[in-house]
């Protein structure tokens, strides 16, 4: 319809819903909570748009109020998505685990403050149970959640390196004081360049109300600026304690951009990142086998070129970079783990094939060798490979065969256990449903 035929309140109701458009893209990522100033100004501004919407004439025409009140729906529906970003089982998790982080920091941060970089077993154990109960956290695919997950990791993260980073610090230097001037002053700088680290942390955690980001970048700056001024009289000892001195301030203050890269859509959201998707091309050709196999009648002539080839994509997995993200991380290991288990399958179906073919000789074998092979043989009946519990009673049986000393039947249960296990892994995997 031309834009100029149209009624006066129609052309107002589709300028509103434009507005709306545009709202709608920040509500659908928005990963914080209900307390934000974020939160509140989207509220603000869609409740704005709502009264507009109420404030349009219909002149009691039908079209108009059908218009207007399919804006408003629009209006509502962005609203409740909202909340249910803002209060989600899985947001409020997030939330809860990051707060013990700040607790955990609150009390381990005083070294830092003092210019000391001592760090207790307590804290980088914490940390890391902290990495990994995040990484678990299951998003669904839902883009606020992934966002609000990496968000917090990137910070407890960075919190981590530079933990690590004093622990494996050891600079070549500090010289003695008396080694020369400037060394005094050197070495005063890395006592700040400590306590930098400790303000970063605090500032990371949000556990600082007497800091801000731009003021700690001015004060690292303040010292590369000192560093620079200092006079070594060529000595070369000298010049290396301050590059490194240097270097480490530079490492500081990289984690001053993270807020930005954590807004970064290609950074949170992913299905759009191209480790994820190099892994995600490596499942889809491991299910291609997967499928081959289940389809074709006499499978046993392609066992070797299948596992050859899932050995591959395996290789191909190790090859993937997952950064520093753990996401990635977790993505990669289980991605290993079903791959590994279709070579499992693979091994057990062959294995049984062949003792198939030579039933002569497995009529005069040891009772516990038999025994062991009759559960190696429930574990390809599809109920087993499905039920967690069934795989259970399968080991429980293994464990009760007596090999009575003979070699070929402890040979037999090892690898009947391992067989078991790994498949006990992928279901444990696949029942969880997390997804990255």
């Amino acid at each position: 319809m031309d834009m100029g035929n149209q009624h006066p309140s129609i052309k107002r109701l589709h300028e509103i819903q434009k507005e709306v458009k545009e709202i709608e893209q920040q509500v659908v990522v928005f990963s914080g909570l209900s307390s934000d100033q974020d939160y509140k100004k989207l509220e603000r501004n869609l409740t704005k748009q709502l009264f507009e919407i109420d404030s349009v004439d219909t002149e009691g025409k039908g079209d108009i109020q059908q218009a207007r009140k399919r804006a408003a729906q629009e209006i509502e529906r962005l609203l409740k998505e909202l909340e249910q970003n803002a209060n989600h089982p899985r947001r409020l998790e997030i939330e809860a685990i990051f707060k013990e982080a700040q607790s955990l920091v609150e009390r381990e941060i005083t070294p830092f403050y003092k210019g000391g970089n001592c760090i207790s077993d307590e804290f980088e154990e914490g940390i890391q149970d902290i990495v990994l109960r995040l990484t678990q956290v299951k998003t669904g695919g839902k883009v606020s959640l992934r966002k609000a997950r990496y968000r917090t990791l990137t910070k407890v993260c960075a919190v981590q390196e530079i933990i690590e980073s004093c622990v494996k610090q050891q600079l070549s230097l500090p010289l003695s004081n008396d080694a020369h001037p400037s060394v005094s002053k050197i070495n005063s700088v890395m006592c700040d360049v400590n306590k930098a680290r400790g303000t970063l942390i605090a500032l990371l955690m949000g556990v600082s109300s007497n800091d801000t980001c731009r003021h700690l970048s001015c004060v690292l700056t303040g010292l590369i600026a000192d560093l620079d001024a200092l006079d070594v009289c060529g000595r070369t000892e000298i010049r290396n304690y301050r590059k490194e001195v240097v270097e480490e301030i530079n490492k500081l203050q990289k984690y001053l951009d993270l807020e930005e890269e954590a807004n970064s859509t290609h950074a949170y959201d992913l299905a759009q990142n191209q480790s994820i998707l190099k892994i995600e091309e490596i499942r889809k050709k491991m299910k291609e086998v997967n499928s081959l196999l289940l389809k074709t009648e006499n499978a046993s002539d392609l066992y070797l070129r299948s596992k050859a080839e899932l050995q591959g994509l395996i290789a191909h997995l190790d090859e993937v970079s997952p950064g520093k993200n753990p996401c990635i991380r977790e993505a990669r290991r289980r991605a290993v783990i079903e791959v590994q288990t279709l070579i499992t399958y693979i091994d057990l179906k062959e294995a049984l094939e062949k003792r198939q073919m030579y039933s002569e000789q497995t009529a005069a074998e040891h009772q516990s060798h038999k025994a062991v092979w009759t559960v190696l043989g429930n574990l390809t009946d599809k109920n087993y490979m499905r039920l967690e519990e069934l795989l259970t009673k399968q080991l429980l049986a293994l464990d009760a065969v007596d090999p009575q000393g003979d070699e070929r039947c402890k040979a037999a249960r090892k690898q009947a256990v391992k067989l078991a296990q790994n498949i006990l892994y992928y279901l444990d995997m696949k029942t969880d449903e997390w997804e990255y």
